[in-house]
This record gives C-alpha cells, sequence and structure tokens, in this order.
C-alpha cells in the first residue's frame, strides 16, 4: 500500500518539446487538464530601428509538468512533445525547489544569463537570499568581474542561470 501511494505521488518531470514549441504545448497540456510550467522572462531585443521588450522562454525545448509517472505517455501523445527528459533509463524527477527557483527567478525582474558551462565559474558558498523580490532562492555565490552573483544550479537539468543580486540581499548557509 505504501509503495503504491508512492508511486502515484505527483512529481516534476521534464518535457522535451519540439524546436521553438514551448509555449503552444504548455498550452495543449493545460487543456488537457494538467499542471505545467514554462519559465517565460522578459528581455529587451534590439533591431536596427527600434528596442522592445519580449518574453522568451528561459529554457529552450522543455516544458515542466507536475503529474504521476504513469501519466507521462498520455502527455507524450500532446502534439510538440518529443521525450520525457531521463536519467540512468528512468524519468529524471526535477525536485521542487528547483521550479520554486525558476518561478523565483522569473517573476524577480532580475537580469538573467544562461550560462552553457561552469568551466570559467569558481563555485564558492552555498548562499540563500534574504531579502527582495527573490527572497527564497538558494544557491552558490560566485565571484565574476568584481560582482557578486548568484549561480542557480538546476542540477537535474545540467542548466546554470546567472543573477545579479545585491550582497547585502545574501547570507551564507551551511
Amino acid at each position: 500500500m505504501i509503495i503504491k501511494e508512492k508511486l502515484n505521488k505527483k512529481k516534476w518531470y521534464a518535457i522535451y518539446t519540439k524546436s521553438r514549441a514551448e509555449k503552444k504545448v504548455l498550452e495543449r497540456i493545460l487543456e488537457e487538464g494538467y499542471e505545467a510550467y514554462v519559465p517565460i522572462i522578459e528581455q529587451i531585443r534590439l533591431w536596427s530601428d527600434r528596442k522592445k521588450k519580449v518574453k522568451v522562454v528561459l529554457i529552450k525545448s522543455y516544458v515542466f509538468v507536475h503529474v504521476e509517472q504513469h501519466l507521462l505517455n498520455r502527455i507524450l501523445n500532446i502534439a510538440g512533445t518529443v521525450r520525457v527528459l531521463t536519467h540512468l533509463g528512468k524519468p529524471a524527477v526535477i525536485r521542487d525547489f528547483e521550479i520554486e527557483n525558476l518561478k523565483l527567478l522569473c517573476k524577480g525582474g532580475a537580469k538573467i544569463d544562461i550560462v552553457a558551462s561552469l568551466e570559467n565559474i569558481k563555485v564558492g558558498d552555498r548562499i540563500e537570499v534574504e531579502s527582495g523580490t527573490l527572497m527564497g532562492l538558494k544557491g552558490r555565490c560566485v565571484k565574476i568581474k568584481g560582482k557578486k552573483r548568484v549561480l542557480v544550479e538546476i542540477e537535474s537539468l545540467d542548466n546554470h542561470l546567472l543573477v545579479d543580486i545585491p550582497a547585502q540581499y545574501i547570507k551564507v548557509i551551511k
């Protein structure tokens, strides 16, 4: 009985989508009645004649779904989905706090740079933001070009995000 309850518990999974189809796939998943999330941020894009604020997907080609594992095959039947992100042959579970971190980042209005690898980044202390719009965000403190930034690690997806945070908003956690 306890094993069955664990199997039926909702968890976050990453669904890989066709290129540039994240918003449409999100819409279709929500229409089917499932809980889903796509991290979207606003960026200023420059054209030769103007600047414009546009909403862009933070992690390309992924939609996050909060479902029981046995429902993943139904979600893969939705147009635009390709596959479930796996780890060691099983659907990779995205931890709840990682989705919460993404939601904090996207609603916080902070300047976000997407980092492809950590080769040039020295990881420091684990930190937590204790004030401001990103309060509660946890990550690692990194010193880059004299600025203190928070390196938010989304380990399950092998992605890393840099967020500018004033040093006075950060506390070291152990």
